[in-house]
């Protein structure tokens, strides 16, 4: 019974879509919105002249009707191809309204506000200081600045597991209509009203913020000084049939001119814009402009963080190795020691470990913890009897302890054993005695090395920055299977690779999400920021990805891409198939001073005015055919650009030259039955 609910439900909205995609379309026949693309404005002009010209007697009146009726068609399909898209559009647009309606915020005064004045959510301005407590909805974009709490985020992403967000780190962003699960936390507006990522959302898949990419505008020039050029051949035609004693029809010569210009593509063009839009941000990606996700398309470098990007970021401590004269439980007790109070991941798989091989944990009596710190890489305990136990980075601890890492052999060659297995090694000292060593592991996200396989094979090349040693960096870079990295980076050290790669010619894409990743996010040709990361992030990529997901910047590429050729395939095919249309429409209208021209009607067309139709008819009848395939996209699969062209040239070409050729004689056979009945 609910899968006959739902069929009827589906079959409802789809119903509802296809009349609103027609009403459009009707619509779209006005002045103002026709002229707005030069190909299919000469159709509509060519409309409108056939029609006057049969009132006029310039034709068989059936004939002229019927030409006319046929490019109204035309022009009526290649606005319902750009109204399906933007329906769709729309048909996105409605359910995220959903997510921001009737929103109440709690603004406060200070941080200290404890009460706070409720207004609504479209009179928060921006650095207002609004309060949200757990079961409530987050009225605005911004970034927490007190608390921590657990966000469901599905309204926005569709994603409904919940996501933590935190002050303070580089998970602090909050989306506006999101739901508060846990705990309470304090936001600072980061966006006004009608400026949200949901506004912004909203108008991209509406298709009103929608500019044209250099691509698109380039295809469209081109296809505009075609138009040209074939309307001064057509209007050059009357004065040659004048010395050949023909007389031509204006209708005649403008179903000529409809045939000889790229009415396919010039009808689909808007549309595969529109629908490379749909793609990613069904994919949850907000791109700021639909230069973003074409220029993604063309990138030939990509800029990964190693963590969290090609691994998932939480080193484990995977096992002990203590130095001559050293016990393993005296290298595993001292390792607790340190790490009682080491609060990160690191720091509790250690413990985590040597329980798990048997230790016993004693917190000791009267001792004095150090907690890590990102500034000195090192966490420990003083204990009672004046011994100070330290575990952390090996310069950190060579330098605590005093010791030269060249007079210690041995520790030197686990440290680069450990390193070269692409796990970190952490030293464990007490005093200046040096107990062993530490190997934490980052394990390498699942699929990743194939993903790397098909951008290779797309000719990108992939380079992995990562601020741990050379040796780890090799080890990590290796297994992965990335072509370059960067190891020992610091955030600067991106900026200049990025300027590099770009001074050489590249086009360069990188993830980020803190706010020291905003230069190089701002300087990449791509660069796609975190929607958990920080505002500055957000606002200085040209792509924001909801699902904060570092590896779908590959999904990304793979969606510019998928656009690039589904416009090249679609070109390729509308101008080969006007190759055959010539073959229809020229012999019809000189076979009859000029015989030899005979010789054209390869078709065996039953007569000029069946030729001329069933031209024009298969003319109108592909664009609506070819929708799905400019909505969904061509099929894209890795491989270089010379692949690509031999591909498309062969399908779209060749299939473009050949179709035609079929369809214009079978539309030709049923065509001439009418024409003589």
């Amino acid at each position: 019974m609910n899968i006959s609910k739902n069929n009827i439900q589906n079959h409802s909205t789809s119903t509802l879509f296809q009349t609103e995609a027609w009403k459009n379309a009707f619509i779209k026949l006005l002045p103002q919105y026709v002229f707005k693309n030069p190909v299919m404005a000469i159709v509509w002009l060519g409309t409108v002249i056939t029609f006057l010209s049969t009132l006029l007697g310039k034709a068989n009146l059936g004939f002229g009707l019927s030409v006319t009726l046929i490019l109204l068609i035309t022009v009526l399909f290649a606005n319902y191809a750009e109204a399906v898209a933007e329906a769709k559009g729309r048909g996105q647009a409605s359910s995220l309204r959903q997510a921001r309606q009737n929103l109440i915020a709690r603004r406060l005064s200070s941080k200290n506000d404890e009460e706070g004045v409720q207004i609504a959510a479209t009179d928060l301005k921006m650095y207002d200081l609004i309060e949200v407590r757990a079961g409530e909805l987050i009225p605005a974009d911004g970034e927490i600045i007190q608390g921590f709490a657990t966000i469901n985020e599905a309204a926005v992403t569709g994603e409904s597991a919940p996501v933590l967000r935190e002050a303070g780190t580089d998970k602090s962003g909050v989306i506006g209509g999101t739901k508060v699960l846990t705990d309470r936390i304090i936001v600072q507006v980061t966006a006004e009203a009608g400026h949200s990522f949901l506004d912004r959302m909203i108008a991209l898949v509406e298709g009103s913020n929608r500019q044209k990419t250099p691509n698109e505008i380039a295809l469209s020039i081109l296809l505009t000084v075609m138009t040209v050029t074939f309307i001064t051949v057509v209007l050059s035609l009357p004065f040659i049939g004048h010395f050949l004693g023909i007389s031509i029809s204006p209708i005649v010569l403008v179903a000529l001119l409809v045939c000889l210009i790229p009415t396919t593509i010039g009808g689909l063009l808007p549309a595969i814009g529109i629908a490379g839009m749909n793609r990613a941000l069904k994919a949850n990606v907000i791109a700021k402009s639909g230069k973003a996700v074409e220029v993604a398309g063309d990138v030939d470098v990509l800029l990964l963080d190693k963590t969290g990007t090609i691994t998932y970021g939480d080193r484990q401590a995977t096992a002990f190795y203590p130095l001559t004269g050293v016990s393993e439980s005296e290298l595993r007790q001292a390792a607790v020691l340190t790490s009682l109070a080491d609060p990160t991941p690191e720091g509790k798989s250690v413990v985590a470990l040597a329980k798990e091989l048997g230790e016993k944990i004693n917190e000791p009596e009267h001792a004095e913890f150090i907690a890590f710190n990102a500034s000195t890489r090192i966490s420990g305990v003083n204990l009672q009897n004046a011994q100070q136990i330290r575990k952390g980075a090996l310069d950190a601890i060579l330098k605590f302890t005093g010791h030269n890492l060249l007079a210690n052999a041995e520790l030197k060659t686990r440290v680069e054993q450990v390193a070269s297995k692409g796990a970190t090694p952490l030293v464990v000292s007490k005093g200046h005695d040096l107990l062993g060593v530490i190997e934490l592991s980052d394990v390498i996200k699942k699929g990743i090395k194939e993903k790397f396989v098909r951008l290779r094979e797309m000719g990108i090349k992939t380079v992995m920055v990562t601020g741990d040693n050379p040796l780890t960096a090799a080890a990590i870079a290796a297994q992965a299977g990335v072509d370059d990295y960067i190891a020992e980076a610091k955030p600067e050290d991106k900026l200049t690779c990025i300027r590099s790669e770009q001074n050489r010619g590249h086009l360069v894409a990188m993830v980020g999400d803190g706010t020291n990743d905003a230069p190089a996010l701002a300087q990449a040709d791509i660069g796609l920021a975190m929607n958990s990361g920080t505002q500055a992030a957000k606002e200085a990529g040209n792509m924001v990805d909801l699902d904060s997901d570092p590896t779908k910047l590959l999904a990304v590429v793979e969606i510019g891409k998928q656009q690039l050729i589904t416009r090249g395939a679609l070109t390729t095919f509308s101008l080969a198939n006007d190759i055959s249309k010539y073959f229809a429409i020229l012999p019809a209208l000189f076979v009859a001073a000029i015989p030899q021209m005979g010789v054209l009607n390869i078709m065996q067309l039953a007569s000029p005015e069946s030729a001329i139709l069933s031209a024009l008819i298969f003319n109108a009848i592909i664009i609506p055919l070819l929708i799905p395939i400019a909505l969904r996209g061509v099929k894209f699969k890795p491989s270089t650009s010379t692949q690509l062209l031999r591909r498309n040239m062969m399908i779209y070409g060749v299939g473009g030259v050949l179709l035609p050729f079929v369809a214009i004689k079978a539309i030709d056979v049923i065509v001439s039955q009418f024409l003589v009945i």
